[in-house]
């Protein structure tokens, strides 16, 4: 499921995927951020470096970069790319979608790369 979601939504694109991997009610969450992340950074590429799962919830640390093609946090595009942003995430499923995620991102590297002030 988080490799779909990975392969599928974040990197491909396919927001319409969201709908088969999420409750109804995350999935309307799940893509008021994904949404404007990948309109920022269209070229975006995720790579899953763990995931571990406790049979309730699947812990999964992310490598993640990009090159910022559009307005992202106010800020408007610079035409940089990040490299390797560290993200971790923790969801929890429920009847076999994902029913709630939880998750860090090194937002503050991933400004710095950008050349952009938080």
């Amino acid at each position: 499921m988080i490799t779909r979601l990975v392969e599928e939504v974040l990197v491909g694109g396919s927001l319409e995927a969201l709908d088969q991997l999420y409750t109804p009610a995350m999935a309307r969450v799940a893509r008021r951020w994904i949404a404007p992340f990948r309109a920022a950074f269209p070229d975006t590429r995720m790579q899953i470096v763990q995931l571990v799962s406790d049979g309730k919830t699947v812990a999964a640390r992310f490598r993640c970069s990009g090159t910022h093609l559009g307005e992202w946090r106010g800020h408007a595009p610079t035409g940089r790319r990040f490299e390797n942003i560290d993200e971790v995430y923790f969801f929890t499923f429920r009847n076999g979608l994902i029913a709630k995620a939880w998750g860090l991102e090194d937002t503050l590297e991933r400004f710095r790369q950008l050349g952009l002030r938080p």
